[in-house]
């Protein structure tokens, strides 16, 4: 049986870009009905608690200081935070051996190293250069956008060191290769969230802070504040828009309204039926933006051991599982977990083996970076977001080479009383949740200017 309701705007996504569209038009005066078709909020943000009660988060994790929607947000909802454990030396696995080494990437003789510091410092410049809110109006657009990163990395390092450490950057930041990644899309991104040193930083940057009791906290206590308009299971199928309003038909729900804001990454949004068909430009981009691929894993010990041994937690390998790893331990240090990403192309791969293989072939790896205590696993549990129905991947949809160029314009720009948000929209922090609500509040700011109010 489908229930008919009306309202003035009517919301596709319960993520944070959804919900805090949803926020701004209810503090506007305007009635709203948030559709989701989970049964949670959240979206990209999943927090789960472990056997032992403590909370990790399978999505989105981190906050910094300078995402500061996401911090004004904690401190209106009273959520706690700490710190990210920074403390100790990084480790190194490559090719069976292990190397101690201080900061982000492990250490690089001399050429490599000063290789390295001048490609980051021309990224950092092409970052400061991009117009953010329309890359493709760039003197050298054309040039950028049909370039890959790898071929930018391969015409600008000159030292393989220089050269891993850079092609390192895009599934670590991209979940995908450095060689389907426009070199625009990369300055693009880094130039949204401040820079390569900001984004890619613990202290101060994009890994400062971690939620007491996860990042998806955020999303259920937006939806608490909007009450009654958020509703789960509503799996949408349809959009149908004539000069009058909007109809969005959903799973057991048919919602007309004056306006409608798809808060969904642009491959989702294109796989809805849309009445009148979406323009070819619009249509073209949602084929030309894929999500990238990621699986995300936690290991759970007796104590963080690492610490004792000098260890921060953090690890790079040459291994497909896990590639990065973190220290994503509580605060009081009352359990040790270690966060391992496998990220791009090892992830499709390894999606298609089982979680047992999954975890052996981690453990495997810690082992042979932290000692033989990392076998010691007591509990294992791991999301792969490409084989979620309503996400199909993560972090955010990408641009491969071509795409800013030619469809950039159709982004961020309605179809009619069809208006689009979510983080892959965003200008500041693109790909992160602060993304995510910016882009939500020019979605809602957009509507309110067109009903009026």
């Amino acid at each position: 049986m489908t229930v008919e309701v009306n309202c003035d705007v009517v919301i596709v996504g319960a993520g944070m870009s959804g919900l805090t569209a949803a926020r701004v038009l209810v503090d506007a005066g305007k009635s709203v009905i948030v559709l989701e078709a989970r049964d949670r909020v959240g979206g990209r943000t999943l927090s789960k608690a472990l056997s032992n009660g403590f909370v990790v988060d399978m999505g989105g994790q981190w906050v910094g200081p300078t995402q500061h929607r996401v911090v004004k947000l904690i401190r209106e909802l009273g959520l706690r935070t700490f710190k990210t454990y920074n403390s100790g030396a990084s480790l190194a696995l490559i090719d069976g051996a292990v190397q101690r080494y201080d900061g982000i990437l492990p250490g690089l003789d001399e050429a490599s190293g000063l290789d390295l510091a001048q490609a980051v410092e021309k990224l950092e410049a092409l970052a400061a250069s991009i117009p953010l809110e329309a890359p493709w109006t760039h003197p050298d657009a054309a040039e950028l956008d049909r370039m890959t990163y790898a071929a930018w990395i391969d015409a600008t390092a000159a030292t393989a060191g220089g050269r891993w450490a850079l092609k390192f950057m895009a599934p670590s930041v991209f979940s995908v290769d450095a060689s389907e990644l426009s070199i625009l899309h990369v300055a693009f991104y880094f130039g949204s969230c401040g820079g390569v040193d900001i984004l890619t930083s613990t202290e101060g940057g994009g890994q400062d802070s971690r939620f007491v009791d996860g990042m998806q906290s955020l999303a259920t206590g937006l939806a608490a504040s909007l009450r009654d308009c958020v509703k789960l299971e509503q799996v949408v199928d349809r959009i149908m828009q004539d000069e009058a309003g909007v109809t969005v038909r959903a799973t057991s729900v048919e919602v007309r309204a004056a306006h409608v804001i798809v808060a969904l990454p642009p491959t989702l949004a294109g796989r809805l039926r849309y009445e009148p068909p979406m323009p070819p430009l619009r249509d073209s981009l949602t084929q030309r933006m894929p999500m990238g691929t990621a699986i995300k894993m936690m290991f759970r010990y007796d104590t963080p051991f690492w610490r004792s041994e000098g260890l921060s937690g953090m690890a790079l390998t040459d291994k497909d599982v896990p590639q990065l790893v973190y220290d994503n331990s509580p605060d009081d240090g009352s359990c040790g977990v270690l966060l391992g990403f496998t990220e791009g192309i090892p992830a499709r791969d390894w999606m298609q083996r089982s979680p047992t293989e999954r975890q052996a072939a981690g453990t495997e790896t810690l082992v042979q970076a932290f000692g033989p205590k990392a076998g010691e696993v007591r509990e294992f549990v791991e999301h792969s977001w490409v084989s979620e129905a309503f996400s199909r991947g993560c972090y955010a949809g990408t641009m491969p080479p071509g795409a800013w160029r030619s469809f950039g314009p159709a982004l961020r720009a309605n179809v009619g009383r069809i208006h689009w948000a979510g983080t892959e929209t965003a200008t500041v922090w693109n790909g992160y949740v602060e993304g995510a609500m910016q882009a939500g509040e020019r979605a809602a700011e957009e509507v309110i200017r067109a009903v009026g109010g």
